[in-house]
């Protein structure tokens, strides 16, 4: 089955401390041996460990696809170089750091928060090679917590409107499906990482949950 169930030190908010897309994934060096392997195992991608910002919470703070990796100004030398591994490393300067929690991304289009200046839309739009626009998630700018987009479709807070979902819809290429995660979060982009073969899901995701996450982000058996 191509969905699994883990936790990260304790922590069942998987998208905070890791980020996955289609060729590669980013992980910090504290990940424990069993959750490498499953990234392994269930997405088929080579991860890449390192800090960001000198942290441990990656996917808050980097977005990528398989054009581009944008991140915010305070990365070290160290650090944008690993990253280079993963795709071509864009800084995007301003005052939101947490690209990961702000931006809504595959290799298609790209969400942001709606207080982004014009510059850093564009910026962003240019780093990953997408088209770009503001926007938000059930009425939340934090959008790249707000949901999960894969190149195969998108799985965002239960409460995002009708215009909000279109917005995606269009923006994004893919079908937009409303969610929870972890028993019942609704920031279903904090609990959880995908691509288009598979998910890893914070433990207390139910089954019906998963059943969810699986037709919305189209990954079967």
């Amino acid at each position: 089955m191509p969905v699994g169930r883990a936790t990260f030190t304790g922590s069942p908010f998987l998208g905070v401390h890791l980020k996955v897309g289609e060729k590669s994934a980013v992980v910090p060096p504290s990940i424990p041996a069993s959750l490498l392997h499953d990234i392994e195992r269930l997405f088929g991608v080579i991860p890449v460990k390192t800090r960001v910002f000198d942290t441990d919470v990656v996917g808050s703070f980097v977005t990528f696809n398989t054009q581009g990796l944008v991140v915010g100004s305070y990365i070290g030398e160290h650090e944008f170089a690993v990253l280079e591994s993963v795709a071509p490393v864009h800084v995007i300067r301003g005052r939101f750091n947490a690209l990961g929690n702000n931006v809504l991304a595959n290799d298609h289009g790209a969400i942001v928060h709606p207080d982004f200046s014009d510059e850093s839309v564009a910026a962003i739009g240019r780093a990953l090679k997408v088209p770009s626009r503001r926007g938000t998630v059930a009425g939340l700018g934090t959008v790249g917590m707000a949901g999960i987009a894969t190149n195969a479709g998108a799985v965002v807070h239960p409460k995002v409107t009708v215009t909000e979902a279109r917005a995606i819809e269009e923006t994004l290429g893919v079908p937009v499906h409303r969610s929870t995660a972890n028993f019942g979060v609704p920031v279903v982009g904090a609990c959880l990482v995908a691509n288009t073969r598979a998910i890893l899901t914070g433990r207390p995701t139910t089954s019906v949950e998963i059943a969810h996450l699986q037709e919305g982000l189209r990954v079967f058996d």
